[in-house]
């Protein structure tokens, strides 16, 4: 198993929309929450920790040049 890395970064919290959350859940998808970050601090990882909980990174999104979208559900 790999080796975990803990980064500590600054973020933005956006809710999902209802159509992104009725069009994920028909996938299997259940999206909670999307974190906005600095492109340049975003190297693929899958897991994200926020508040004690683990969510897993289901989709991302290159906002503009300088921010990408992390849409995750909770890690169960």
């Amino acid at each position: 198993m790999p080796e975990e890395i803990k980064t500590d970064l600054y973020c933005d919290l956006k809710s999902i929309g209802r159509n992104e959350y009725y069009n994920a859940a028909s996938q299997g998808l259940k999206p909670e929450i999307i974190f906005v970050i600095h492109k340049y601090e975003y190297n693929g990882e899958r897991e994200v920790l926020f508040e004690e909980n683990r969510y897993k990174v289901i989709r991302t999104y290159s906002a503009d040049f300088e921010e990408i979208e992390l849409t995750c559900e909770k890690v169960v």
